[in-house]
């Protein structure tokens, strides 16, 4: 079994810059950061400033063709999921891994759709949330990558394994992949969603018996549908979110508030979004994440008029 050697990185918001920082320290020859023209002018330019220092990172454009990748790690925001797979196109190879780390559940799908889940891990990010102001983020250090095989074949997993331990990544490898996957759903769709329209960090949720009661809806339907879904042991689902959610920093702001804050389109597309969609698909109401679904169709429209009288 061949030991990764080249990673590509595609997508540097708040989660991928700290994958960034980490790999580049330990083996800055081998990894590459996949961009498109505009953003490698941007970073060549402006680099991105991770805890207080710039990241100095080697660039690398779709069309070059010259760099096989073991490990793809991608950390794109969910309305750039397509075109990052259809972006590391020519850097796939045969034994190439490839890993999402965006929230939701049908990333992964997406990728398997154009490469097949040979190449394909089930994973995502959990842990503080890195806060991004521009192009300077700040993490505590406080995360891991959660992964593992879909297939029976656990040798990509292992591969993996053996490449985080060599540099000193946190992970963690469940015994039920699926469903740590949909937990960390969960824990999205009724936390990410609503704190994004209230305006409230960790502590102030948590604090908040009525939040957290309607926050247990929003979980209800992600159970029913994860039910439908075949997801295992969903009945034991709320009490675990309800749990990790308790252990967040308080002072913390889910991605998506500080995506409102900011006046950025945030991802309830794949949050209430996919929820509404698989409700249809299995004659399940989802009537709570419909109204989140609205509200911020509401916001978007209100970014999107906002930067017109900007301009």
């Amino acid at each position: 079994m061949e030991d990764i050697k080249n990673v590509i990185i595609c997508g540097l918001g708040a989660v991928g810059s700290i994958y960034a920082e980490k790999i580049n320290n330990a083996i800055p020859q081998n990894l590459k950061i996949l961009v498109d023209k505009e953003r490698f002018k941007r970073y060549s330019k402006n680099p991105i400033i991770f805890n207080g220092k710039e990241l100095n990172l080697n660039y690398i454009l779709p069309d070059e063709k010259n760099f096989n990748a073991d490990l793809i790690i991608i950390a794109t925001k969910f309305d750039g999921i397509y075109e990052a797979t259809k972006n590391i196109e020519n850097f796939v190879n045969e034994n190439t891994i490839i890993l999402s780390l965006l929230n939701g559940i049908s990333s992964e799908k997406i990728i398997a759709d154009k490469y097949g889940w040979e190449k394909v891990l089930l994973s995502y990010f959990i842990g503080h949330s890195a806060m991004r102001e521009g192009r300077f983020i700040t993490h505590d250090g406080t995360g891991e990558i959660i992964f593992g095989a879909k297939t029976k074949d656990k040798t990509k997993q292992q591969k993996v394994q053996n490449f985080f331990d060599k540099l000193g990544i946190n992970y963690q490898i469940p015994d039920d992949i699926e469903h740590s996957l949909w937990l960390k759903y969960m824990m999205n769709v009724s936390t990410n969603q609503p704190s994004a329209i209230l305006r409230m960090t960790f502590g102030e949720m948590n604090a908040n018996k009525n939040f957290i009661e309607f926050a247990k809806k929003l979980m209800y339907e992600v159970q029913m549908i994860a039910k439908a879904e075949g997801v295992n042991n969903t009945e034991i689902m709320i009490n675990e979110a309800l749990e990790a959610i308790t252990k967040m920093l308080p002072e913390g702001k889910t991605s998506m508030l500080q995506d409102v804050l900011s006046g950025r389109k945030t991802e309830v597309d794949m949050f209430a979004g996919t929820i509404i969609e698989l409700g249809k698909k299995h004659n399940i109401e989802v009537p709570y994440n419909k109204f989140i679904y609205e509200m911020f169709m509401i916001l978007h429209e209100k970014f999107y008029l906002k930067s017109i009288v900007s301009k």
